[in-house]
């Protein structure tokens, strides 16, 4: 035994690094074949020729904002052939669906959660908030804040939405004398200043100082995930810190965290000293007759006590995804629905109406009982999601194989819903380029299959804000509305839009205001 031993220390040398070799060409082999039996799957579905490696990333070699026209256009060629449509990424494969019953397929998938690879740039800002995570950590995350969308909860942002929207009115009367103007930072601002009060229950006055540190860092970081996402070049982590903007990416990331941990801080403070002072409290606010108002990093900090365990770091991976995804989506839908409106004052005109016949000559605040009112504006909101949904695409990485439409798609695969296109469905949504929020009127519906409409997505991960978003912009529109008449200088054929985190124009949103009680 002892000699076998020796002899085996004497070889080792010799043959541990054939064994190490032959281990990694046996693993290399396994790899390759299993590889190639998923580009065999992948090029069964229809779509360009790719180049080796390359894929079809020539086809694609242009300025980030003429990517979107470059997608949008393939879309609109494939999707007269078929419901799935591929291209190669370089060496990824990407899979695009167009049709309602193939989005159905993932959307519905208590399976198919995991968000692709492009949200990882995100991490280094939302850490794995609700809109990141994967697995069990999104499924607790998502039960625990579910409450925290409860109507009654959200009634009580009514005020903050009506504050800080009659105050962008306000900014906006001195542009309201018939001059041309770029209405979209004004609504931007307005929606920052909404979603900080209601995440975190501070006012930054974004409005008043659209060049305060915050609100710069807030739109120089959206920026830089962009363009990363944009150019492969930079998405490994080494070259995007050779390039300069990492530096930049870092000390905007430091000033948001630091201001989200500190209002954290703040909070908990207050909150453990309210908790000392409960019953005394409670009896001053009763006999006042007043309710102190939740921000949503108050309702965390509850949970935190209660139902679940949260970290300062976990409170903060959910503040900030509120923030970053509760004002540009909103802000786009605002945007979205002024400018239809605007190229279509017969429609506004009979918005006008339905306002005057809910406030009259008041200037009072928008009420919950006024927004069930709000039914024309309602489908006025959802028929410019589904022109210029907030969120063009929705993107999945999968996690096992799937089979859509007779094609088998393999793990690993990214599948894109591109929303853009499965809202302008002509078997769903006849004359689908056509603004008509009548599509939305109840007895229009009741055909219309369940996934043809998504721009909140749809199924198990859904935007869990969508009820707070819909709230917000029915009274910002309507505050604004009641004010003003629009008049939209863009014709729909001249829009260039941009197709990145949110849907937006290329040029922002140039429009015409007139006070209505002037007419």
């Amino acid at each position: 035994m002892t000699f076998l031993r020796a002899e085996l220390l004497r070889w080792a040398p010799t043959v541990l690094p054939y064994l190490l070799l032959t281990s990694l060409f046996a693993l290399s082999l396994v790899w390759f074949f299993r590889r190639q039996q998923k580009v065999a799957l992948i090029e069964k579905i229809p779509g360009p020729k790719a180049l080796p490696l390359l894929g079809n990333a020539l086809e694609v070699n242009v300025e980030p904002r003429e990517l979107f026209q470059v997608v949008k256009g393939g879309s609109y060629i494939w999707s007269y052939h078929t419901a799935v449509f591929r291209v190669w990424a370089g060496p990824f494969p990407l899979v695009q669906l167009f049709k309602c019953k193939a989005a159905e397929v993932i959307l519905s998938s208590q399976k198919h959660l995991d968000k692709s690879r492009d949200y990882t740039f995100l991490h280094p800002w939302l850490g794995t908030g609700l809109l990141t995570s994967t697995g069990s950590k999104w499924h607790s995350r998502r039960k625990l804040l579910t409450p925290a969308f409860h109507f009654k909860i959200l009634e009580d942002f009514v005020e903050i939405f009506n504050s800080q929207s009659i105050k962008m009115v306000k900014l906006l009367e001195k542009k309201a004398e018939g001059e041309c103007f770029d209405i979209f930072p004004y609504i931007t601002l307005c929606t920052l200043d909404i979603i900080c009060e209601t995440a975190m229950g501070c006012k930054i006055g974004a409005q008043d100082n659209s060049e305060s540190d915050y609100v710069k860092a807030v739109y120089r970081i959206g920026s830089l995930v962009q363009h990363r996402q944009a150019r492969p070049w930079l998405q490994p982590d080494i070259l995007f810190k050779l390039s300069g903007y990492q530096k930049e990416h870092d000390a905007c990331l430091k000033l948001l965290h630091d201001f989200s941990y500190d209002k954290i801080r703040t909070r908990r403070k207050e909150y453990q000293e309210s908790k000392k002072n409960k019953g005394q409290e409670t009896t001053e606010d009763e006999a006042l007759g007043k309710k102190k108002r939740l921000a949503f990093l108050d309702l965390l900090l509850e949970y935190s006590d209660g139902v679940a365990r949260l970290t300062d770091e976990d409170i903060r991976e959910e503040v900030d995804t509120f923030m970053f995804e509760g004002h540009d989506t909103t802000a786009a839908a605002i945007n979205w629905t002024l400018y239809l409106l605007g190229c279509h004052p017969e429609i506004q005109a009979r918005v006008h109406e339905e306002l005057d016949g809910i406030f009259g000559d008041s200037d009072r605040p928008v009420t919950m009982a006024d927004l069930r009112e709000m039914k024309l504006m309602e489908n006025c909101i959802k028929e410019a999601l589904r022109l210029f949904p907030s969120v063009p695409f929705i993107a999945r990485e999968l996690r096992e194989d799937v089979v859509i439409n007779d094609y088998h798609i393999p793990s690993g695969t990214t599948v894109l819903v591109v929303t853009y296109r499965l809202h302008r469905d002509p078997e769903q949504f006849p004359n689908p380029e056509v603004f008509d929020p009548d599509r939305f009127l109840p007895e229009n519906c009741k055909t219309r299959h369940p996934y043809a409409y998504v721009p909140f997505s749809a199924g198990p991960r859904n935007c869990i804000g969508q009820k707070f978003a819909q709230m917000e912009e029915k009274i910002v529109l309507s505050n604004v509305l009641r004010h003003y008449r629009v008049e939209s200088t863009i014709r729909r054929e001249d829009l260039r839009i941009l197709g990145e985190l949110i849907l937006r124009p290329e040029n922002g949103n140039p429009l015409k205001l007139f006070p209505r009680k002037a007419q």
